[in-house]
């Protein structure tokens, strides 16, 4: 299983379609350009989260048969795409069921706007515990709630003066983060009332929410109970030179970028 991030913005997700450049794919075509795997090994790639267009990520994980060393599989995997960084690896059983995490941690970073947030904050503190997520997943189904366990969702002072908006859970349904921070907005404009949000978690109604843009969103942490046993040893070159050009367009990419850019600094 190998640790890896990546700068969604230039993808069309994680999943292959025909005639789109997605991290599958390009991650299918590194495995057998440079002989790490070869398609019957690798057949369907397991990913522990599977991102939509535009997502960036810090921390995914994947898992992968290779005869290579797991330090030799980290240098070969990062010369497929320097917009693609594997950062950790170990060794799994061949039953290892790599969506099997213990918790997900997402972040999204929206600009400065000098406006108080206090109802944001307010409507944050309710989506916690079991909940019914009908109101923040695509394609869930409405007859009945559908509840899953949300663990916290925070809102700090990003280093820029914007905010960060973590959400941290065991997993998620499609579409649950950003229509919890559409949620969120909904709020700070005074659009939904704190009650009515609280009778949407219970399963009591649900709401029409927006699904509020995917660039400013990372999918920073993907934990599990053991712990990697091989660490990368920094960006190469194709890597570092991505990092100059791209770190300053998002701040979402530019926290991707964070470790790249604390790595390229020792070298």
């Amino acid at each position: 299983m190998v640790r890896f991030g990546y700068d969604g913005v230039g993808f069309s997700g994680w999943a292959r379609q025909p005639g789109r450049r997605t991290i599958e794919g390009e991650i299918r075509r590194g495995l057998t350009r440079y002989k790490i795997a070869s398609a019957p090994t690798f057949g369907r790639l397991e990913a522990a989260s599977r991102t939509d267009r535009g997502v960036s990520a810090r921390a995914n994980a994947l898992g992968v048969s290779t005869s290579f060393s797991p330090a030799a599989t980290i240098r070969a995997l990062n010369g497929i795409d320097p917009a693609i960084c594997f950062t950790a690896a170990r060794p799994i059983p061949d039953d290892y069921r790599v969506r099997a995490a213990t918790r997900r941690v997402y972040r999204y970073y929206e600009a400065p706007d000098n406006q108080p947030h206090e109802a944001a904050e307010a409507a944050a503190a309710l989506i916690r515990g079991e909940v019914d997520v009908r109101s923040f997943g695509r394609e869930v189904p409405r007859e009945a709630p559908v509840r899953r366990t949300v663990e916290s969702v925070t809102v700090s002072v990003s280093p820029d003066g914007g905010r960060t908006i973590e959400v941290r859970a065991p997993a998620f349904v499609w579409g649950q983060v950003r229509k919890t921070v559409a949620a969120l907005r909904e709020a700070d404009a005074g659009r939904l009332p704190l009650a009515r949000l609280r009778a949407a978690l219970s399963g009591e109604i649900r709401l029409t929410l927006p699904t509020v843009p995917p660039e400013p969103l990372v999918l920073w942490e993907v934990e599990y109970a053991e712990p990697w046993t091989h660490l990368w040893s920094g960006p190469n070159r194709h890597q570092r030179e991505y990092l100059a050009r791209e770190r300053s367009r998002w701040w979402s990419r530019s926290q991707w970028l964070g470790d790249y850019g604390a790595r390229s600094a020792r070298r």
